[in-house]
């Protein structure tokens, strides 16, 4: 199965008649593996933070996390393993892969817990196939 086509029908897939706004599959380097049309373009710098936080967590919480020059409040996550930010009435979720970066965006009527789920799910999927 393509890169894309995991975006394509696992991340961008319906749930309870909501898609998320975005979704990407990035190497840990920020080489891009797969992209939805939406997902915003980012800047090297972004995903270094975002992998800073990975190693050492709590980091973005001072400052909030940046992907396409948005800023994300950092909420709650899984330390080292998930990383999950708030703006207005969307967000994103990260979760990190023996390789990749899974990203899902999402807004309303999407709930975070729907954005967690899916995001969630591959990059489980992903780890369990050792990727």
């Amino acid at each position: 199965m393509s890169w894309q086509t995991y975006v394509d029908e696992h991340l961008m897939c319906e749930i309870d008649g909501h898609h998320l706004t975005a979704a990407a599959i990035l190497g840990q380097d920020g080489s891009v593996w797969a992209q939805s049309s939406s997902f915003p373009p980012f800047k090297p710098e972004e995903i270094t933070g975002i992998m800073n936080d990975f190693a050492e967590p709590g980091s973005l919480a001072p400052t909030g996390l940046f992907l396409g020059s948005t800023k994300y409040m950092v909420i709650q996550g899984e330390p080292g393993a998930v990383i999950r930010g708030k703006k207005g009435s969307g967000g994103i979720t990260v979760k990190k892969t023996n390789q990749a970066l899974v990203f899902g965006i999402y807004d309303e009527p999407m709930t975070p817990g729907q954005c967690n789920m899916v995001v969630e799910r591959l990059g489980d999927y992903l780890i369990d196939q050792g990727l």
